[in-house]
């Protein structure tokens, strides 16, 4: 297992607690399971926390995108949060605690702080597209309310903005700002915002499991991924493969990918996470309920998923 979360205390005239965390690695971005009845299924959660720590991961991601975040009410979110926190003992907690509105993701993020999270995961206000001018200083305002260590989460497919990368650029110079989710499926601007934080103690982690080999390649630190939910040791080979302090071995890390492509793009056959909750119900038997408006997959993609995961047992089997 890789180790990546430090607590260090250090003793000044007043006390001060630092927190030092390394955003290096694998990081899954968590489905959050449902009853049949919509209600959280915490059992399962906790389940999955254990598995996904017990496989090497470097840390985990509730309450996103991939959690179901849009449909999850303030107390869910804290709740979910709080049962992943409990539910293991040695990897970082990442929450996602954004919002369109500045005033509910600083409540929202100091809840989840509250609640356990080591790090909070704030999307780019949806549907307001502010301008750059207001998307800055939606960050700061949340920097400067909430002291934990904060990633900026650029998802331009779901929020109808791009974050600029003078933006990037100026909010990475914040303390609070540690990372940034790099979602857009522009490989062109996420080597631009790298470029542009070269010289900031920032951490650049891809956000689309297809693309996180370049990525890393341009100087990225990792992944939150979604494919890691149903294999987690095969995403940490491949990532491990080429991040400094790995292996150091390219041409597997390459291999790997080629391999696992296949895998990357189904699980986006359709809208995420419609795609890794069917997988997660077929390999691990996890229960395949959504939120409304999301429903279960079709039966023709369901058979798709089917296919791929027997690859990828293949593949497990031969590592």
């Amino acid at each position: 297992m890789h180790h990546t979360y430090t607590s260090i205390n250090i003793v000044l005239p007043c006390v001060l607690i630092m927190t030092f965390l390394n955003l290096t690695g694998v990081f899954p971005a968590m489905i959050t399971p449902f009853h049949e009845d919509g209600s959280i299924d915490f059992d399962q959660l906790k389940h999955d926390a254990k598995r996904l720590e017990s496989s090497g991961v470097d840390g985990l991601v509730p309450t996103g995108s991939t959690g179901e975040s849009a449909t999850l009410s303030h107390d869910e979110h804290v709740e979910v949060v709080e049962c992943v926190a409990n539910s293991v003992k040695s990897i970082p907690i990442i929450a996602g605690t954004g919002s369109n509105s500045t005033s509910e993701a600083i409540i929202l993020s100091r809840r989840c702080a509250d609640a356990g999270a080591d790090a909070i995961l704030l999307i780019s206000p949806y549907y307001n597209k502010p301008e750059p001018a207001g998307m800055e200083a939606h960050f700061l305002s949340i920097a400067n309310s909430v002291d934990i260590p904060q990633l900026i989460y650029n998802v331009p497919s779901r929020t109808g903005r791009n974050i600029e990368v003078h933006t990037t650029k100026s909010l990475a110079s914040h303390d609070n700002i540690i990372g940034y989710k790099a979602a857009s499926g522009d490989i062109g601007f996420i080597s631009q915002v790298i470029e542009a934080t070269k010289n900031e103690d920032f951490n650049i982690l891809s956000g689309d499991d297809e693309l996180t080999l370049p990525v890393l390649c341009l100087g990225g630190t990792g992944v939150i991924s979604v494919a890691a939910n149903i294999a987690p040791e095969l995403t940490c080979d491949l990532v491990w493969s080429i991040l400094p302090g790995g292996r150091h071995n390219f041409p597997r890390a390459l291999s790997l990918n080629r391999k696992m492509c296949p895998v990357f793009r189904g699980l986006f056959m359709e809208s995420n996470p419609i795609p890794i909750k069917e997988a997660m119900h077929l390999k691990y038997g996890s229960p395949p309920h959504l939120r409304l408006p999301l429903s279960r997959i079709s039966d023709a993609n369901r058979q798709k998923l089917l296919d791929l995961l027997g690859n990828l047992s293949e593949l497990e089997q031969k590592i």
